[in-house]
């Protein structure tokens, strides 16, 4: 018998899986923050003998080699990664046994990246579960554009030879594990369903119903920008991370908030999007705990620069800060917790600005003789789908960079359901520009008497 627990990291949309039997386990693709991976094994009551990684990854930052060091398991990384530490180079066909009558055998499957590497499970010699990484994901396949331009194109065909490879060499019932795809950018398109098996993804997978070009054409025609942190996480892995810190930062009181603001740093406010518009810190952002905090802080964020946390309880503090270092935000400058009022000098007033929705940004074009500026900060392929006409687009992801091209006047921001909303809502009110947050979700549009128009193809 042999069990396969899944860690999921909502966050980042992977999952990571710790698969074993009686005695001993394998890690696969380990998240930073280790100590989830060692809590499970100890749960199991077995011994982690072996840690193997997929691939170099490029959207978080592995805790392979530090589970490795801890547990003193072998590390297992694909021969072909161009790596900085000792590791035991692992090629197409290695068998690795795990504990009685199982074993993982290791695939090539290039595609994601030239040397990804998939793994299957074996129960006495039969493939019961493949940990397919970033090649064949639940209804599509990951991106073959992280490593180098120059790449892509011949990456993509590989994709499509390595998802034939695996489709051809197991069984039909065969369980698919991969790391991405269940909100990942690593991953070329939605996935669908939470479970899946080889069988199935012959049905579906267009890697496995469609020819190569066709599949190929299809696949870099959709691929969207990558996540600006991206670059900084593959050298990252490649190097070695040093060991994941979770201790707590320096607390920072009112004062001490006020001189980094003024000092040019990021001052993150972690609560929820209406506790924010109806009080904040000015110049404060808002980047909501419960939302996808390390990949949009990560993706906007210049590289390196310090961050202070403002959360409502150490709790929410603590939290965050674990997300941020699976990206490598390491280590907070300092933080502090309660609410706008702790953390203003005597004196101070919060700041805050306006919510709505569809229906009241329809109401306000209607009868302004000046109309606002209406702000759309969904990704590219969103915005295909269809937008508010008249509407400027700028990705929330760009919007720090591009907030001097948002047209002078009163801006009603939104996105697909308000998350981005209130950080875009949040950027353009600390560059003292009047804003509306519209926190709707954006199947209301055409539903409150506003023109919607399907993007030209």
């Amino acid at each position: 018998m042999f069990f396969v627990d899944t860690i999921e990291i909502e966050g980042l949309g992977n999952r990571h899986y710790l698969v074993g039997g009686a005695l001993a386990a394998v890690a696969v693709d380990p998240p930073r923050d280790i100590d989830q991976v060692i809590a499970a094994a100890a749960r199991r009551g077995v011994r982690i003998t072996h840690v193997v990684e997929t691939h170099i990854h490029n959207d978080y930052v592995t805790g392979g080699l530090e589970l490795a060091r801890v547990t003193g398991a072998a590390y297992l990384v694909p021969a072909a990664a161009q790596v900085a530490f000792a590791r035991i180079p692992v090629h197409d066909g290695d068998v690795i046994e795990i504990d009685e009558e199982l074993s993982v055998r290791a695939l090539a499957t290039p595609g994601h990246t030239p040397h990804h590497t998939a793994y299957v499970l074996e129960e006495a010699g039969t493939p019961v579960a493949a940990f397919t990484g970033g090649s064949l994901l639940m209804g599509t396949v990951g991106r073959p554009d992280l490593v180098e331009p120059r790449l892509t194109e011949n990456l993509a065909r590989a994709q499509h030879a390595s998802a034939h490879r695996l489709a051809a060499e197991l069984p039909d019932d065969t369980s698919i594990l991969p790391t991405h795809g269940f909100g990942s950018f690593c991953s070329s398109g939605q996935t669908e369903g939470g479970a899946s098996t080889v069988g199935r993804e012959k049905a579906v997978n267009a890697a496995l119903v469609q020819d190569v070009d066709s599949f190929v054409a299809g696949l870099l025609a959709g691929l969207e920008d990558v996540p600006a942190y991206y670059a900084h996480m593959g050298p990252a892995n490649s190097a070695g991370p040093d060991p994941v810190d979770l201790t707590a930062p320096r607390r920072a009181d009112a004062a001490e908030v006020g001189v980094r603001l003024a000092a040019g740093e990021w001052v993150v406010d972690l609560r929820n999007r209406v506790a924010f518009a109806e009080g904040h810190v000015a110049g404060s952002f808002n980047f909501e705990a419960d939302g996808k905090i390390a990949t949009y802080l990560a993706w906007m964020i210049p590289w390196g620069k310090p961050v202070t946390l403002l959360a409502e309880t150490p709790q929410q503090l603590a939290e965050a800060q674990r997300e941020l270092v699976r990206v490598g935000i390491d280590h907070p400058a300092a933080a502090a917790t309660g609410s706008p009022s702790d953390w203003l000098s005597p004196g101070q007033v919060p700041a805050s600005f306006r919510r709505a929705v569809f229906a009241d940004l329809a109401a306000e074009l209607s009868r302004a003789e000046v109309p606002p500026v209406v702000l759309d900060v969904r990704r590219d392929s969103e915005r295909a789908g269809g937008y508010v006409e008249g509407s400027v687009h700028i990705p929330v992801h760009a919007l720090h960079q591009r907030i001097d091209e948002v047209p002078a006047g009163q801006v009603w921001v939104h996105c697909a359901g308000g998350m981005r909303a209130g950080i875009a809502a949040s950027l353009l009110d600390a560059a003292g520009r009047d804003v509306v947050a519209v926190d709707d979700g954006f199947g209301r549009a055409a539903q409150a008497g506003l023109t919607v128009r399907a993007a030209a193809r």
